[in-house]
């Protein structure tokens, strides 16, 4: 076994070694991962990513932006090496990652293949990601956009009876990033992986906070290599705009190296806080009423910055017991219900059953724990607050550079579903949030959330 080291500090291949780094957390973090190539020209390694992962015959799955993009790099390249393969390539501009997604790839998919090999981005990846598991066979993923950060994480965002949710998978054994690829990538998708990165400031913040009030399990060694790849991120930002080489590489890499920081988690905690909230609940509000809706990671850097204000508004507070008791006393549940309805249409049973069945967040005893956490580490609650947060405006100036969307309205959301997200971001899954503490206050119905 690997000596402990700091994650923060370590390369690539340090990260992924197979026998993995014991951690002063008391755990040991690894990740199962054959093959990596991040720089220009790196299809050229596909040959090889298929025999680190033992693929002879992959079965390669796209849509039809992603074969556009990188199918003329990517068939050479195969044809060159003599590598047979079976292809399926999404109907249409629009994939959801949904049961439907899941079911077509299922009837396409071909038997004597023996690896998956995705060619994409985010919805590509976590459907291959599944598919990998169903069949037992290792997955490859060739990069076409620096969109999001799960090229290595363990974890798919799928929708699942309409409630979007985190299904753990292994990793993918192989990735591929040609940067000559991924800098021609639409600028909309250059954005989304910016913005998906914006989130980890208020993950790790609301990591830490978990901890403090529900106990639940953080690593500072994973929370500082997350802390390092937003760095990364956010030093070269400015030159997305020019596509600069070196910038997109090294955004690649942040978003690389913060897949590894949920799989050594085990959980996407260190990648997602309320902003990404905001986004689950507008995308499962659109796909109620058969709207459409913006890149996931545009959606998260707007809720990023509406995030920031709300915690400068959670500066402001202080805890009051005979507030939260009030609050829990009077808590009526088929109001509850009523409200869950209102805000989640089609998928409300679902997240009223998962309440009642499974997560239990609104029994009065286990609040009263956790509200007894709150008030006495409201102190260390702030001072986490202000060590983990950036300035706002600062964040602000460079999306506006970029000229990034920055606003609810300027991604075509109301305010009125923004509010109703903020609102219902606790109540689909047992994440513990900064809307969580504010419900366990007993104010989160009272809290105008700050434009």
């Amino acid at each position: 076994m690997n000596k402990m080291i700091h994650f923060a500090d370590a390369d690539l291949k340090t990260l992924i070694a197979p026998e993995g780094h014991a951690c002063a957390c008391g755990r040991t973090h690894s990740m199962v991962m054959d093959y990596v190539s991040i720089c220009p020209g790196a299809v050229k390694e596909i040959p090889a990513g298929l025999k680190a992962i033992g693929g002879t015959k992959p079965f390669i799955v796209c849509d039809e932006n992603t074969k556009a993009a990188a199918w003329p790099f990517v068939e050479p390249v195969l044809a060159a090496a003599g590598i047979q393969y079976s292809l399926y390539c999404f109907p249409g501009a629009h994939i959801e990652p949904d049961e439907q997604a899941m079911g077509s790839l299922a009837m396409a998919y071909d038997p004597s293949c023996d690896c998956i090999m995705g060619i994409g981005s985010g919805v590509i990846n976590d459907c291959c990601k599944i598919m990998a598991k169903i069949t037992g066979h290792k997955q490859m993923i060739v990069g076409t956009a620096p969109s999001m950060d799960g090229y290595a994480s363990n974890s798919s965002a799928m929708i699942r009876d309409r409630i979007k949710v985190s299904i753990y998978d292994p990793s993918p054994a192989a990735i591929i990033c040609d940067i000559d690829i991924i800098k021609n990538a639409p600028m909309r998708m250059l954005w989304a992986g910016f913005g998906d990165m914006l989130a980890k400031y208020i993950a790790i913040c609301e990591w830490r906070i978990s901890n403090l009030v529900t106990g639940e399990y953080y690593c500072e060694n994973i929370a500082d290599l997350m802390r390092a790849s937003l760095r990364k991120i956010v030093e070269n930002a400015p030159q997305l705009k020019t596509r600069d080489e070196k910038a997109v590489q090294a955004t690649v890499e942040g978003l690389v190296l913060s897949g590894v920081a949920m799989s050594y988690a085990g959980i996407s905690r260190p990648a997602s806080g309320l902003e990404h909230y905001f986004s689950h609940l507008w995308e499962m509000m659109a796909l109620d009423r058969g709207n459409s809706y913006e890149l996931h990671g545009i959606q998260v850097g707007v809720g990023t910055l509406i995030t920031l204000k709300l915690y400068d508004k959670i500066r402001e507070m202080k805890p009051s017991r005979e507030i939260a008791e009030k609050f829990i006393n009077d808590f009526c549940d088929e109001e509850w219900q009523k409200m869950i309805r209102r805000i989640f249409g089609k998928a409300a049973e679902t997240v009223i059953m998962q309440e009642h069945n499974q997560f239990h967040k609104n029994d009065k005893t286990r609040h009263a724990a956790r509200l007894t956490k709150i008030l006495e580490n409201w102190d260390e609650i702030l001072k986490i607050i202000d060590e983990e947060l950036p300035d706002r405006e600062a964040i602000a100036a460079i999306m506006k550079g970029l000229e990034m969307p920055m606003t609810p309205e300027d991604i075509n959301i109301s305010w009125e579903d923004t509010c109703d997200a903020f609102i219902g971001s606790r109540d689909i899954r047992d994440k513990y949030l900064s809307s969580s503490m504010l419900w366990d206050m007993g104010v989160l119905y009272t809290t105008e959330l700050p434009k």
